[in-house]
């Protein structure tokens, strides 16, 4: 499996890096972010240690349905479903309908998160250049 590069960047910077993209004005390197978070915190708090462990069992197992994932697992159905909403929101997992189940599928088990400045004042400066140095 790929590894997933992952960006963290003020949601403003966020906003001017799509907005650019949109008008032609800035073309992403094919290894620069797809996936984008606007803080530390809230990637934490999507890929938190349970929730990694969760990336591995399911690339592991390859189960049919998030009920047998949740057998598996021990977690609750309802919260193991809003749990892989979210990473099925940042493209992590695919949650793919079948007949009469959704079945989990990770998309990503490994990842490289690029940080980029924030200043003093606690925003961005100019929109960072996010290639990785070679």
């Amino acid at each position: 499996m790929n590894t997933v590069v992952i960006g963290i960047l003020p949601q403003e910077q966020i906003r001017a890096r799509m907005l650019a993209i949109a008008r032609g004005e800035y073309q992403p390197k094919p290894d620069e972010p797809r996936i984008w978070f606007t803080s530390m915190k809230s990637l934490a708090e999507v890929l938190s240690d349970d929730n990694r462990a969760l990336l591995g069992v399911i690339e592991e197992m390859q189960p049919e349905s998030i009920s047998s994932l949740a057998e598996v697992t021990g977690r609750k159905p309802g919260n193991l479903s809003r749990t892989l909403k979210t990473m099925a929101r940042y493209g992590i997992v695919e949650l793919r309908r079948e007949k009469n189940h959704v079945r989990p599928i990770a998309r990503a088990t490994t990842f490289r998160i690029v940080v980029g400045p924030v200043s003093r004042l606690g925003k961005s400066a100019a929109l960072p250049n996010l290639t990785p140095e070679h």
